[in-house]
């Protein structure tokens, strides 16, 4: 072969080979790390930054080839905890609970950077501040989760106990329950149940756990043995994601559209309340230093735990999270 063309076909070999930031092709699928990744919800355009990630190959390019598994978030703390997988999406309490009972997960990326729990009344409950939840009757889905520990911080940040309102487990029906005025207040998040609400037409007021107390978030998990034997291998899922967060929130219009390829209803959805939803969720992304987690907000989520009685005695929180695979010291 001439010289001159093989130096040619050379140079595009390697100029192709250094290309990325797009989907991965088959050939490098072939080489990709095939993880099953818990989310703990159905799909949601709340899932954007990770949509985004794969979508443009960021994670292809760190090595992973994702399957998202929207079982629920406590199935996915048992499995990584367990070593079967090495990652999960989990809210913040979940990692307390679980470390706890002595299961080793580590909080390695924070989502969100604020606690998107609240209770939502109407405006003509005459219900305007925390204080006035006293005596009243609230719906939530049930005594667990982020909604109940959410609730839970919100009252005692009046000094309001448990046993000063009236708790109804309602299951996943806050919108028909404040609607119907089966219940004086619900509890949901602030970028779901208020939102559809506003859309029935009914005027809402919102009292949100981050106006009362900074707790730590939904976050992403890492099994304890797989971080100390693979850092990098966790540096690089973390960057991956920190990329699809950070273009999601620079332009939720293209999260939005790549949002359709992995969420079946949203094309045939209400497009305007589903834009909604995204633009107040990336609200509570944004940070400085995204991924960074706030150390007061997990001594804040240790006390609320431990005044409810979830957790029997302080932990050692520098072993439940930590901000090294977000390159913060």
């Amino acid at each position: 072969m001439d010289k001159k063309i093989l130096l040619v076909i050379i140079v595009l070999a390697l100029g192709l080979a250094a290309c990325g930031g797009g989907p991965a092709s088959e050939e490098q699928k072939g080489e990709l790390e095939s993880l099953r990744l818990p989310m703990g919800f159905i799909p949601n355009v709340q899932y954007a930054p990770f949509y985004v990630a794969v979508e443009k190959g960021y994670f292809a390019e760190a090595g992973f080839e994702l399957i998202f598994d929207y079982s629920f978030e406590t199935d996915g703390v048992a499995l990584v905890g367990a070593g079967e997988l090495p990652f999960a999406v989990v809210s913040g309490e979940q990692v307390l609970l679980a470390r706890a009972q002595a299961i080793p997960v580590v909080y390695i990326t924070a989502w969100f950077q604020d606690y998107p729990v609240a209770v939502v009344t109407k405006s003509d409950s005459g219900i305007a501040t925390v204080a006035d939840l006293a005596g009243k009757r609230i719906g939530l889905p049930g005594l667990f989760g982020a909604t109940y520990v959410g609730l839970r911080a919100l009252l005692a940040s009046e000094g309001i106990a448990e046993e000063d309102v009236f708790l109804d487990s309602i299951g996943f029906n806050q919108v028909e329950a404040l609607a119907t005025d089966q219940e004086d207040a619900v509890v949901g998040y602030i970028n779901n149940e208020p939102l559809q609400l506003a859309n029935l037409g009914y005027e809402v007021h919102v009292l949100a756990v981050r106006d009362a107390v900074q707790l730590a978030a939904n976050g992403i998990i890492g099994n304890e043995s797989y971080l100390a034997d693979n850092p990098e291998r966790a540096t690089a899922f973390v960057a991956a994601f920190l990329r699809g967060l950070s273009d999601a929130i620079a332009d939720p219009n293209e999260a939005f559209e790549i949002s359709k390829k992995y969420v079946e209803t949203l094309a045939s959805g209400d497009q305007d309340l589903e834009m909604q939803v995204l633009l107040l969720t990336i609200e509570f992304w944004k940070a400085e230093q995204l991924g960074a987690s706030n150390a007061d907000a997990w001594t804040n989520m240790q006390q609320v735990l431990l005044d409810m009685g979830s957790i029997a005695e302080p932990l050692d929180l520098d072993k439940a999270f930590t901000n090294e695979f977000v390159g913060v010291e």
